[in-house]
């Protein structure tokens, strides 16, 4: 096992500078003057500009641009500073709790009511309840997240506060505490719940098919025995991969949600330096999505070993 987990995590590096290079180019591509969006609509001091594109090194080549980034970065743990001064790491710490916060309340959402109906469904299929359960999510899938967004914040958070007198549901900011992410939380969490529905459902039909179930089955065990012990853990394996990769997913496709709901993430501040060309931001948030993108995978090839026994990594 620690021989598995030492390779997996020395198979990162060159995914983690790839992608790293491959967004700073993207960024390093975009039109535009990053020195002159500063000032806004008024014209900058060429002298001026030109001593700042000197001291954040823009008219280097691209090559030795991300080398000064990466070097700060591998040595002294520094991912640079914006371009009015403020360091990156203190920017993305607190914005990036606001996104995390948000990603984890989606992504408990998702799995208590993905699997949940999911379940419900495979264990009455062809009955009503399980076209119905299918045809709520394929119109989840189809609705666009600007659209639920939006119909959600004027249903749940305007209309429900007029009938009821108390905010239930903020529609924006995070001055409710835990009760700020929950409405924004569904709503990220939209189409993933469909699409985990769908793959519990048929997961779990499969293996309700399999031999091991008919057998323990035939000696007698009762159904809640049988699909709890046997058949749900067999079938959670690709529930959990789909869980884990969708974490990063969550955290990166919060840019729409957090701007309906006005939460001060970092999917905003991620738009916002994409607009800004500000290389630094950009590639910093980034590589933190990445990393928590190999750790949940790492994570989630530990659990195939705690769900099925007979997974060994040698």
């Amino acid at each position: 096992m620690g021989r598995y987990v030492i390779r997996r995590l020395l198979q990162a590096i060159p995914v983690l500078l790839g992608a790293t290079l491959l967004i700073f180019a993207v960024v390093f591509a975009l039109p535009g003057d990053p020195i002159q969006a500063l000032a806004g609509e008024k014209r900058l001091d060429p002298a001026v500009a030109e001593v700042l594109r000197d001291q954040y090194h823009l008219n280097d080549p691209l090559l030795l641009q991300y080398w000064y980034y990466l070097s700060g970065v591998l040595l002294h743990g520094d991912f640079g500073t914006t371009f009015s001064r403020i360091p990156v790491s203190q920017l993305m710490a607190g914005k990036f709790q606001v996104t995390l916060n948000l990603a984890l309340t989606a992504l408990v959402m998702e799995a208590i009511v993905g699997v949940g109906l999911g379940l419900w469904a495979a264990l009455r299929r062809g009955r009503a309840s399980d076209t119905a359960i299918l045809a709520s999510t394929l119109l989840l899938i189809s609705v666009p997240t600007l659209v639920t967004g939006f119909v959600l914040q004027l249903v749940l958070g305007v209309k429900l506060k007029l009938w009821t007198g108390s905010d239930i549901f903020p529609v924006a900011g995070i001055s409710a505490g835990f009760r700020s992410y929950l409405l924004p939380g569904f709503v990220l969490a939209g189409t993933s719940i469909a699409y985990l529905t769908r793959l519990t459902r048929t997961s779990l039909v499969e293996t309700l098919r399999a031999d091991y179930i008919r057998t323990a089955t035939a000696k007698g065990l009762s159904k809640r025995r049988v699909i709890g012990r046997h058949g749900l853990r067999n079938a959670l394996i690709p529930l959990v991969t789909y869980l884990g990769a969708d974490l990063g997913n969550l955290m990166g496709g919060a840019v729409i949600t957090e701007t309906i709901f006005n939460l001060p993430g970092i999917g905003n501040q991620l738009f916002n330096s994409i607009l800004l060309r500000e290389q630094p931001v950009v590639v910093g948030i980034v590589t933190v999505l990445v990393l928590i993108y190999i750790l949940a995978n790492l994570v989630v090839d530990m659990l195939y070993a705690v769900l099925d026994p007979r997974i060994r990594y040698e």
